[in-house]
C-alpha cells in the first residue's frame, strides 16, 4: 500500500462525484498525462494505469509552485453505483492502481448485521464474548436476559486478569462450552498481542464491566487521583476494550460501571469511538430499588447497537412492585452459632470515631428492613462501616453477612458463588451488578436483535438502499395524483413520501396525500412517519416525530451529568479565586 485517503462522494448535476487530485493520485505513481482504465470487480473500483487507456489523467496547475499536480474526476452514475447510499468512500493507492472502496466502517457495519441476522432466522446460537468477566456475573444476566426472548446464547470469549475465577465461571456458568477462548491475562496485554489477536473470533454481542477503582468516588480518594484515567492499572483500559471490539465487530454491547465514570474521559472516548464504528449509544442509570432488589445499588448502563437497530430505554419492562424483606433473604443460622459476636474492638472503634467528629458508623440491620446497605468487595474484613446482623435474641451479638447471603440481596442464587472462598466470594459479588436490572436490559436488546432480524429480509446494504429509493419514488407518484389541502382540527399521520421545492407531501393512505409547507414541520425528513394537526387552516400545525430515534440518554442519566458539570464548575471557580492576604497575621 502507497497511501490510503478517505473520500467525500459529491455531486455534480445530480450525479455523483468522486474528485481526486495531488497525492491522492500521485501516492500510486500516477502523473498528469497518464492513462488509465476504469475496473469494477467484488465492489471495488479500480483505476488501473495503462498506456492504451481510454481514459487519461488531467492537471490542475498549483498557483503557488507553478506546479501541474494529477487530477481525477469521476462522475459517472454507472461507475459510482456501487457506492449508492455512502456518503464517502476510502481510496487505497498501490503502485499504479487506485482502489476505490466502502468505508471498512460501512462494511463492518453491513457483515456484524448480516451475521446476526442469518442467526436469529435459522436459530444459530449467537457468540457472546465478556471483557473484565470476573465471576461471570454479568455474563449470568446476559444470557439468562437473552434466554427470555427466546435467543440462544453461547460465551465464546472471556478474559479477565484472574485465571482463578476463569476456572470458577466455566465450571458453574453453564454458558461455556469446549470452543469458548479463555484469557487470563492483562487485558491490554492481550489487545496488543498481535498473534494472539489473529484468533479473536466474530462475536454478535459483547458484555464488559471495566474495572470501577479508577472511577469510583473512594477508589479516586484513595489514590489521590485527580481523574479516573490517572489510576495506574485501569485507567487506561478503555483503549484495550476498543481494540478487542472492533476486532470482534459484534452487531451491540452492554457495558456496565459506576455512575461517575459516565462523566470520565473514558466514557467520551467509547462514545465517540463506537460511534465511528457505526453504533448507535444509549444511556441510563439502573436502580436495583426499581427491580425489587434489597440491595439498592445504582449503575450507569451504556447499551451500543448498530445503526439500523431500534433500541428505546422507554421500553424497558419493570417488574410489579413487591414488599421484600430483609429477613427473606437471610440464612438460618443457629442462635448459638460461632458467627455470632459481640465485636467488642468495633463498638470501641464507633466510640472512638464519634468523639473524634468522624463520620464512620457502625450499619447495623435486623432483617425486618426492606433494603440492606451495600455490600461492598471487602466485606470478609469485617470493616466497621460494612453492615452487620443483628442477633434475633440477643442485640449485643452480631455477625457478617455470608456469601450466600450477599449473593440473594444481589438477586443471584447462591450457587453463582459456589466453592469459592468466603473472602473470594465477597469480593466477586461486591464487585458485581444487581441481577435484574440486567436482565432486564439484556432482555431489550434481545428484542431489538431479533426484530431488526425479522424485518431485514434485505440483508444487502446497497440493494436495500435501491428497494427503499424505489418504494418511496412509487409512493410519490401515487400521491401527487391526489393531493389535498390540510383541514383544520383534522390530525393526519402518514410518512412523507415528497421533500422537494419546499413542499412536503405526507401519504396518509390510499393514494392520498396531504400538502404542507416545508417551513410550518420543523425540518423533516423523507421517509419520516408524522402525526400533523391544524389548530386553524393559517395557524402554525403541532407536529409530532414519530419515527425520530429514541434519546441516547436517559433522563435520569443526563440530569447526573449536567449536576457533576455544575459541580465541577464551581469547584474551579473557587480554585480560580485568588485569596486575600493578610499582612501581619500569624
Amino acid at each position: 500500500m502507497k497511501g490510503y485517503f478517505v473520500k467525500n462522494i459529491g455531486q455534480n448535476r445530480g450525479k455523483p462525484r468522486i474528485w481526486l487530485e495531488n497525492l491522492a493520485v500521485s501516492s500510486a505513481d500516477m502523473k498528469p498525462g497518464d492513462r488509465y482504465d476504469v475496473h469494477i470487480k467484488g465492489g471495488t473500483v479500480v483505476l488501473r494505469a495503462c498506456p492504451d487507456g481510454s481514459r487519461v489523467i488531467s492537471a490542475k496547475e498549483n498557483k503557488r509552485t507553478g506546479e501541474m499536480n494529477p487530477v481525477i474526476d469521476i462522475n459517472s452514475r454507472e461507475l459510482l453505483a456501487l457506492f449508492d447510499g455512502m456518503s464517502s468512500i476510502r481510496l487505497v493507492q498501490r503502485k499504479g492502481e487506485i482502489y476505490l472502496l466502502p468505508l471498512a466502517s460501512e462494511l463492518r457495519k453491513k457483515e456484524r448485521l448480516n451475521r446476526v441476522a442469518n442467526k436469529i432466522l435459522h436459530g444459530i446460537p449467537l457468540s457472546v464474548g465478556s471483557l473484565s468477566h470476573g465471576g461471570g456475573l454479568l455474563s449470568n444476566a446476559v444470557h439468562e436476559g437473552l434466554d427470555r426472548v427466546g435467543i440462544k446464547s453461547t460465551n465464546c470469549f472471556a478474559n479477565e486478569i484472574r485465571p482463578e475465577l476463569l476456572d470458577h465461571s466455566a465450571q458453574n456458568s453453564g454458558t461455556w462450552d469446549k470452543n469458548t477462548i479463555a484469557v487470563g491475562a492483562p487485558m491490554q496485554e492481550f489487545a496488543f498481542d498481535d498473534a494472539a489477536m489473529r484468533h479473536i473470533p466474530k462475536m454478535d454481542l459483547i458484555e464488559a464491566g471495566l474495572p470501577c477503582s479508577g472511577a469510583s468516588v473512594a477508589g479516586r480518594a484513595k489514590r489521590g487521583t485527580a481523574k479516573p484515567e490517572d489510576h495506574p492499572e485501569v485507567g487506561h483500559l478503555v483503549v484495550a476494550a476498543l481494540v478487542i471490539i472492533a476486532k470482534a465487530n459484534p452487531a451491540a454491547l452492554i457495558m456496565e460501571n459506576v455512575i461517575p465514570y459516565a462523566s470520565s474521559a473514558s466514557a467520551s472516548i467509547l462514545r465517540n469511538q463506537l460511534s465511528e464504528l457505526g453504533y448507535e449509544i444509549h444511556e441510563t442509570i439502573l436502580k436495583g430499588e426499581d427491580f425489587n432488589a434489597l440491595e439498592h445499588r445504582e449503575r450507569w448502563c451504556m447499551v451500543a447497537v448498530t445503526k439500523g437497530m431500534h433500541f428505546d430505554w422507554d421500553m424497558l419492562q419493570m417488574p410489579e412492585k413487591k414488599e421484600l424483606l430483609l429477613s427473606d433473604a437471610l440464612d438460618d443460622v443457629p442462635l448459638d452459632d460461632p458467627m455470632w459476636s459481640e465485636m467488642k474492638g468495633l463498638k470501641a472503634k464507633e466510640v472512638r470515631d464519634k468523639a473524634a467528629g468522624k463520620n464512620f458508623m457502625m450499619q447495623i440491620v435486623s432483617g425486618e428492613e426492606n433494603h440492606i446497605p451495600t455490600l461492598t468487595k471487602g466485606l470478609a474484613k469485617n470493616r466497621s462501616t460494612d453492615p452487620k446482623i443483628q442477633h434475633p435474641t440477643n442485640p449485643d451479638l452480631l455477625r457478617m453477612p455470608t456469601p450466600a447471603e450477599h449473593a440473594r440481596v444481589k438477586q443471584f442464587p447462591p450457587s453463582i458463588v459456589a466453592n469459592l472462598s468466603k473472602t473470594l466470594a465477597h469480593e466477586v459479588l461486591g464487585q458485581a451488578i444487581v441481577r435484574d436490572p440486567f436482565v432486564a436490559a439484556s432482555e431489550l436488546v434481545g428484542n431489538s436483535i431479533t426484530q431488526f432480524a425479522l424485518s431485514n429480509e434485505i440483508n444487502d446494504v446497497a440493494t436495500l438502499i435501491k428497494e427503499m429509493s424505489v418504494e418511496i419514488l412509487d409512493s410519490s407518484s401515487m400521491v401527487v395524483s391526489e393531493i389535498r389541502g390540510p383541514i383544520a382540527g383534522v390530525t393526519y399521520e402518514g410518512p412523507v413520501s415528497i421533500n422537494d421545492l419546499g413542499m412536503v407531501v405526507q401519504n396518509i393512505g390510499n393514494g392520498v396525500g396531504i400538502l404542507h409547507k416545508h417551513d410550518a414541520l420543523n425540518g423533516c425528513m423523507l421517509g419520516e412517519e408524522l402525526r400533523v394537526k391544524y389548530p386553524s387552516v393559517k395557524a402554525v400545525p403541532v407536529v409530532d416525530h414519530l419515527s425520530r430515534p429514541a434519546p441516547a440518554m436517559t433522563e435520569v442519566l443526563t440530569d447526573h451529568l449536567v449536576h457533576e458539570e455544575q459541580k465541577s464548575k464551581q469547584q474551579f471557580s473557587a480554585e480560580s479565586t485568588p485569596q486575600q492576604s493578610f499582612r501581619g497575621m500569624r
